[in-house]
């Protein structure tokens, strides 16, 4: 038995790189129960287009400073030199794709990094590269040459087309005004979620709380598995990428508690100095990686 989750995503949409703890936690307290279907949205093919609808650098950096203070995930605040597009990233985590899923995950969340805790540009195989490098067992050649193969190009332009047809299979989150309609027709938002089971399917729009997801998978299925909170002891070793001090703190929320995240950051710095953890500088904060 499993929920089967399709995830509408970007990386370079700071909201999805904001709801990383929550989807996190989520995947933690279900596990195998969850069946993931990635969909890459390409929210600006280029930065021209970023450009054309007035976007500046500067207020992207500055706005940074409003999703860490409310989200809590790190994020470099400096100012690039000019907008960057999503679409050769797309791209990428489709390609990542032909080599393994858990491998693509592993590369989605790279790439998110490199767009909001370093200053590279993302939207150049250059920096592609260099994030992919992260990615451990991903062949990072293999991953560029596949970028602009026949296969990859279908893939993505599949992904593209059936986030943009939100008025049909999104409608609750029309009705709640969670769509955009940048690209002509009503497209889902980045991280929308949907959850489907038995001919069920309930839609979460754009960014949600853990909360939400959980009560929605509940009513889908109260048959399946359902972890208890965890201590971040028992949590790292489920994520062998690591987790951001948020995303630790937040999984490891009870049920009407408020998120501790002094008191999980002391728990994690006790398991780096007993050799449990490894922490590495992202952005204004830290990755803490299982050992």
């Amino acid at each position: 038995m499993h929920v089967d989750v399709i995830h509408f995503t970007d990386p370079g949409c700071p909201w999805a790189y904001s709801a990383e703890p929550d989807l996190n936690s989520l995947r933690y307290r279900y596990g195998s129960g969850l069946r993931w279907r990635r969909v890459m949205i390409g929210l600006a093919e280029t930065a021209a287009q970023y450009d054309g609808r007035g976007y500046k650098p500067e207020n992207s950096a500055m706005g940074r400073t409003s999703f860490a203070r409310r989200f809590g995930m790190p994020f470099r605040f400096e100012a690039r030199s000019r907008n960057q597009g999503t679409g050769l990233a797309c791209r990428a985590v489709k390609a990542a794709e032909l080599q393994d899923d858990d491998l693509a995950e592993a590369l989605l969340r790279a790439l998110r990094f490199g767009y909001f805790a370093t200053p590279l540009l993302m939207d150049t195989e250059e920096a592609i590269r260099t994030q992919a490098a992260t990615v451990a067992g991903l062949d990072v050649d293999r991953l560029l040459a596949d970028i602009t193969s026949p296969a990859v190009e279908e893939a993505y332009q599949a992904d593209r087309a059936e986030t943009r047809n939100a008025a049909v299979t999104g409608r609750p989150m029309v009705l709640q005004d969670k769509h955009a309609d940048t690209d002509g027709a009503a497209r889902f938002t980045a991280p929308s979620v949907v959850f489907e089971r038995d001919g069920q399917r309930l839609v979460a729009g754009g960014w949600q709380s853990f909360d939400v997801y959980d009560v929605m998978v509940a009513n889908l299925a109260p048959d399946l598995k359902r972890r208890e909170t965890p201590e971040p002891a028992e949590l790292l070793p489920e994520f062998p990428h690591g987790l951001t001090t948020q995303e630790v703190a937040v999984a490891c929320t009870a049920n009407l508690k408020e998120t501790d995240r002094e008191g999980t950051l002391r728990k994690l710095v006790l398991l780096a100095h007993n050799g449990k953890a490894r922490r590495a500088d992202v952005g204004d904060d830290a990755l803490w990686i299982p050992v």
